[in-house]
């Protein structure tokens, strides 16, 4: 695959995201946060069982019989060994928060808001790069996370009594999701198993949140309500879109394109997401920024492309 097909892919699994956030927010109409969780990532991992059989058999081919016990030993991609598994539990786990925080944040933020605010993990990663990894931060990064802070202000209405405890979720689900680019561009490189990677991500995910589903239910939390056929099915098509569309789809094209695109340009292409979702929630929903907001997202979307352009041209 080229870099330029690999970026198109990226736009477009943002588009894909974009949309999203719609049917996370409506389906919450009907049933809680966990269980549409549970069942999204339940279908998704589903979904992509013949893409991860496809890429098992590919890979087997490519690898002679004669080469299997030395490329065993060595992690090979043609194997799902205990590295790979691991490797795939705990980016699973990773995922699972940074999705639950903004799932669970859209209970009192807005489409718009929580799109725009997702897309901080574009200026999170070569923070988390510096600080845990030791990777060296152009000086621009520091000024550009200042702007976005004051980008988030702006976009809650220039007061923190209007940024409410969703925003505040959401953001802290962006440090998540800024770890999740990171942990699964190095794994896809490294196993070149990025479909059965993203297959593991949903399965470990659906497993949590089915457990955090069951413990919800039997303490009577009430952002958890009970369950039935009918709200299930109002539910459905919202659950069938965030787990096919913006799910299976979107992110195995994240994990397969992030092969061939450096993080930052992948990071920048996927941040698209956000303005997606304020056109969808715009359109769809009707949602609406003062004057200031649209400064603030001004601000926030223009501190995101210059910490991506500044990252790129390091590369």
């Amino acid at each position: 695959m080229s870099r330029l097909t690999a970026n198109c892919l990226l736009l477009l699994a943002g588009l894909l995201w974009g949309g999203g956030f719609i049917a996370q927010e409506t389906a919450m109409d009907d049933i809680g946060p966990f269980l549409f969780i549970t069942l999204r990532f339940f279908i998704a991992a589903i979904a992509i069982i013949p893409l991860a059989i496809w890429e098992q058999r590919r890979t087997m081919a490519a690898i002679s019989q004669a080469d299997m016990t030395a490329a065993n030993a060595a992690g090979a991609p043609s194997m799902i060994n205990k590295k790979l598994t691991g490797s795939m539990v705990v980016v699973g786990i990773v995922f699972f928060i940074g999705m639950s925080m903004q799932q669970v944040g859209l209970l009192a933020t807005t489409v718009t808001n929580a799109g725009m605010l997702t897309g901080l993990y574009v200026i999170m990663v070569p923070i988390i790069a510096f600080v845990f990894m030791r990777q060296h931060v152009p000086t621009i990064v520091w000024p550009c996370a200042l702007a976005a802070t004051a980008g988030i202000w702006m976009l809650g209405g220039g007061g923190f009594d209007r940024f409410n405890w969703g925003d505040a979720i959401v953001v802290l689900g962006a440090w998540f999701a800024a770890l999740h680019v990171i942990i699964i561009g190095q794994t896809a490189m490294s196993s070149a198993r990025p479909v059965f990677i993203a297959m593991g991500q949903f399965a470990v995910g659906g497993v949590i949140a089915l457990v955090l589903f069951i413990i919800a239910r039997l303490l009577d939390w009430s952002f958890e309500p009970a369950v039935s056929y009918q709200t299930l099915l109002n539910a459905m098509p919202e659950v069938l879109y965030a787990a096919v569309i913006a799910g299976a789809a979107a992110f195995t094209l994240m994990a397969v394109c992030q092969q061939y695109t450096p993080a930052s340009d992948a990071a920048i292409l996927l941040s698209s997401e956000a303005l997606f979702a304020a056109i969808c929630g715009a359109i769809i929903l009707g949602e609406r920024l003062d004057w200031l907001g649209y400064i603030g997202c001004a601000i926030l979307f223009s501190a995101i492309a210059i910490i991506s352009f500044v990252s790129e041209s390091r590369q």
